[in-house]
């Protein structure tokens, strides 16, 4: 079964516990705090594997998750490492986060690899906090959460020359007579079902990828039809070779069908239709009118169409077919590393500002609520023991020191507001108000 498109679900691990503990050895009375830090939590990764060539396996198991850290223990023992989990993709696979509609990977590359849910980061236990004025923080940091990713799988077949045509024209066929290849051949609409790969030998060390499609009819870039799925997989392809039915036996306008093929590739993808093409009349061999498909020919060639004349079935014609395919491929080639050679070194990841961990912004939700977004921010909260007097403490402590209760202020946050950082709520309380009722205080007890 070919499966060219799932949604997973993956939950990495979360990080582990660090832990608050004070030495208690007999001839040691000011031993200190020794709680070790938690563990790191599993991370999972996409790899490319060329030994499979569709998703399916991922069509029955959606849910994947790895393993959280170990929570750290006494004597500044740390938690054990939890173990990554890979999860193998065939070549050409796009990964698209659903929640944001973003692309995160392009997995075009033999072995290449991907980390799309990373794994929390274990808490530090409380022998981190100790300073030479707090030399007994009752306190440590929880483990990180894991990242929690929907994700869709799109599998883009990686071939060199897409064969493009309606169904039944001869496409199975001449990717059988051509390469090594068997697809379903027979006599009816829409035999082929599945996209098929075939590698095509020219000379040593010459050869190219070759991808049967299913067939396109109009209306297809709407979903009409069985080959709009497909139109995916051309996308991936250098050259195109648009397969006409010459023979007359289809009722059908080869000229009219060229036309419709290449409207449906330009509403699917305006890219697509601007690839280069090489227009193929099949079946020359049963043609009920020769003078017709000599003004085909020429019409097309007018058009500054490049065009040959085959028989899939009789492999009249496919050696010329075949090499001057690979002399455009070549070229194609020469062309694009020509490109890269002069364009500067780019930057393949750019970080956004909510994956700064050093960004983060505060709004107004409603007239008494507020909420603070950041990576950083939502990350410090969700790491700290809320149960906690002297957790919660230092967390107010690096908010004021960060300013964000400077800026809750200056937004208009009263005293009882609420406060939204992550998932936790908070109350917000002005602090610098009760100052000046404590200073106000004071200057009128000293006037009495």
């Amino acid at each position: 079964m070919f499966v060219d498109e799932v949604e997973i679900e993956l939950e990495a691990g979360n990080g582990g516990n660090g832990m608050v503990q004070f030495r208690k050895e007999k001839y040691v009375p000011r031993g200190g705090p020794n709680g070790g830090d938690g563990g790191h939590g599993g991370s999972i990764s996409l790899k490319v594997d060329t030994n499979i060539t569709t998703l399916l396996d991922y069509r029955f198991k959606h849910k994947y998750k790895a393993d959280r850290g170990g929570d750290g223990a006494s004597k500044d023992m740390f938690g054990k490492n939890s173990l990554d989990v890979t999860l193998k993709v065939p070549l050409g696979t796009v990964v698209t986060d659903l929640a944001t509609g973003q692309i995160i990977a392009d997995l075009n590359t033999p072995d290449a690899v991907v980390v799309v849910a990373r794994g929390g980061m274990g808490g530090r236990g409380n022998a981190h906090f100790a300073t030479s004025i707090h030399q007994a923080p009752k306190f440590a940091e929880r483990g990180e959460p894991g990242e929690h990713k929907q994700l869709r799988l799109e599998l883009k077949l990686l071939a060199d020359v897409g064969l493009l045509g309606f169904p039944n024209v001869g496409k199975s066929t001449l990717i059988a007579a051509v390469s090594a290849a068997k697809p379903k051949i027979a006599n009816y609409p829409f035999t082929t079902l599945v996209p098929n790969l075939g590698v095509v030998y020219v000379e040593a060390e010459r050869n190219f990828v070759m991808a049967d499609i299913p067939g396109i009819i109009e209306g297809a870039s709407e979903g009409v039809g069985l080959g709009h799925q497909f139109l995916r997989h051309v996308s991936r392809s250098r050259l195109l070779l648009h397969i006409l039915d010459v023979s007359g036996m289809s009722g059908r306008e080869p000229l009219s069908d060229y036309e419709i093929l290449n409207r449906e590739l330009e509403l699917y993808d305006a890219n697509l239709s601007k690839l280069p093409q090489l227009v193929v009349l099949n079946k020359t061999d049963v043609s009920a009118d020769p003078e017709a498909v000599d003004a085909l020919e020429a019409t097309l060639r007018e058009r500054g169409c490049t065009v040959y004349r085959i028989s899939a079935v009789t492999r009249q014609g496919l050696k010329p077919l075949i090499f001057d395919c690979m002399a455009h491929l070549e070229r194609l080639r020469a062309e694009e590393e020509a490109r890269l050679a002069l364009e500067p070194e780019t930057v393949r990841y750019v970080a956004t500002p909510g994956e700064d961990d050093r960004h983060w912004e505060a709004r107004q939700v409603t007239a008494n609520t507020y909420e603070v977004v950041g990576r950083g921010i939502e990350r410090m909260v969700a790491m700290t023991d809320l149960t906690n007097e002297y957790a919660l403490r230092r967390l107010q402590r690096s908010l004021d020191k960060i300013g964000i209760t400077r800026k809750l202020k200056a937004l208009g946050a009263k005293d009882g507001d609420t406060v939204k950082i992550r998932d936790v709520e908070f109350d917000y309380d002005d602090e610098d108000k009760w100052d000046e009722e404590d200073e106000a205080a004071t200057q009128g007890r000293r006037r009495q």
